[in-house]
């Protein structure tokens, strides 16, 4: 790991200091630390390397307050080490984030996040080297930011940031957790460079999606009890990483399925013919703007009239007589959101699968394409359009059929 021989100089250094080159016994740990000293391999040392450690947390937000309380709570960053936590984050807290965001309180609401996180975590433990930061992560700053830390933990909910972040610490050789929400499904894996022999995003996912054809958690929704499991899977990551117990999640990416309470994993390499990063890139052009709103405003992107209609969209009413007429209908929703339902005589295939091989898909000319609103079909229309593929998107999705009367059946194994 980056920077490994700096953190044990610092944890030398900080046993030094109370009195012994010899690692501190576990006598002379506060009793604050006292329960996770008594685990398996992880002892004065370990906490030591802990203290010492200087991890940036980008977020404090639903995945960032967990991070924080638990990395605070369990002496990451302490200052009497030479350790700190660096809290980056450029918003000010929102009513609507306290249903998840439980490192910030009402009384927070308006103040920087960053200042609020940094308060609690100190009240939490006033023995860690809190410093916050209150700007927003961007290709002419992200390396001086993040530069003199050993791990940096992706809290971000934007596909410009998560890049942006995993080529940064490619380029630093800095070790990244990283984890994402949406709905009830959520992820975790560690990425880290390694010099160009390791695994980063870029690996899990080589192209970044095009505006609107992910949906944010203000269009899917997200429960505030999945940001705290995922959340906490990543604290306990960086502690791995950091003290070199167990086995971190590098090379693997974990799937959480918070409606049947199951864990998944799936095993990730690094792509042979990519070639290490070595510049930055600003993604905010051609992945990070907001998808539109509404059908009036995908009108406004595509073209369409004052009616506001789409061009390539059918409306829910008229879908049956289309399929009557021989149109495949394709849902390309995610698994999770098609076992509540999909719309009857329509097949599943889920949008990345068919957007990385259309062909696989067989032939989808004319095809009526369905997602949970509209934006991702929408966004697959255009997609395969480049390709000379002509399909439909619904108008409005799943929600406008069933609105709309259309019959519904639960999903075909």
């Amino acid at each position: 790991m980056q920077n490994r021989d700096d953190l044990e100089r610092r944890e030398l250094d900080a046993d030094c200091a109370v009195g012994g080159a010899a690692p501190l016994p576990a006598a002379g740990i506060p009793d604050r630390y006292r329960r996770q000293l008594r685990l398996p391999g992880f002892g004065a040392v370990e906490q030591r390397r802990l203290g010492a450690a200087r991890i940036a947390v980008i977020g404090a937000g639903g995945l960032g307050s967990p991070v924080l309380e638990y990395l605070a709570a369990a002496g990451a960053g302490r200052s009497d080490d030479g350790g700190f936590l660096t809290v980056i984050d450029a918003d000010v807290v929102d009513a609507s984030n306290l249903h998840r965001q439980v490192v910030h309180t009402t009384a927070a609401v308006g103040r920087p996040k960053a200042d609020s996180a940094a308060e609690r975590m100190r009240a939490i433990n006033p023995e860690i080297d809190v410093r916050p930061v209150r700007a927003m992560l961007d290709v002419d700053g992200a390396l001086g930011l993040l530069a003199g830390h050993d791990l940096v933990i992706d809290g971000t909910d934007n596909f410009p940031t998560r890049y942006l972040v995993s080529d940064a610490c490619e380029i630093l050789d800095v070790p990244v957790v990283w984890g994402s929400i949406l709905a009830y499904a959520g992820q975790v894996s560690v990425f880290f460079g390694d010099a160009g022999r390791g695994v980063t995003y870029r690996d899990v996912h080589p192209v970044p999606p095009r505006p609107g054809e992910v949906p944010s958690c203000a269009e899917a929704g997200v429960l505030g009890m999945l940001c705290g499991v995922i959340g906490s899977a990543m604290a306990l990551e960086a502690v791995k990483v950091i003290t070199g117990v167990g086995e971190p999640l590098h090379g693997r990416l974990a799937l959480f399925d918070a409606l049947t309470m199951r864990w998944a994993e799936l095993p990730v390499a690094r792509d042979p013919g990519r070639a290490p990063v070595t510049e930055l890139e600003d993604l905010t052009i051609t992945c990070g703007l907001p998808g539109p709103e509404a059908p009036g405003a995908l009108a406004a992107v595509h073209g369409g009239g004052l009616d506001g209609a789409v061009p390539g969209s059918v409306a829910a009413e008229d879908v049956a007589a289309r399929v009557a007429a021989g149109a495949r209908l394709v849902d390309i929703r995610e698994d999770h959101e098609v076992e509540g339902g999909m719309l009857v005589g329509a097949e599943h295939i889920a949008s990345g699968s068919l957007l990385a091989d259309p062909a696989a898909a067989g032939d989808l000319e004319g095809a009526v394409l369905y997602c949970a609103a509209g934006r991702r079909s929408e966004a697959a229309r255009t997609a395969l359009a480049a390709r000379g593929i002509a399909v439909l998107s619904l108008d409005g999705g799943y929600a406008a059929a069933v609105d709309a009367g259309l019959p519904t059946e639960a999903p075909r194994s």
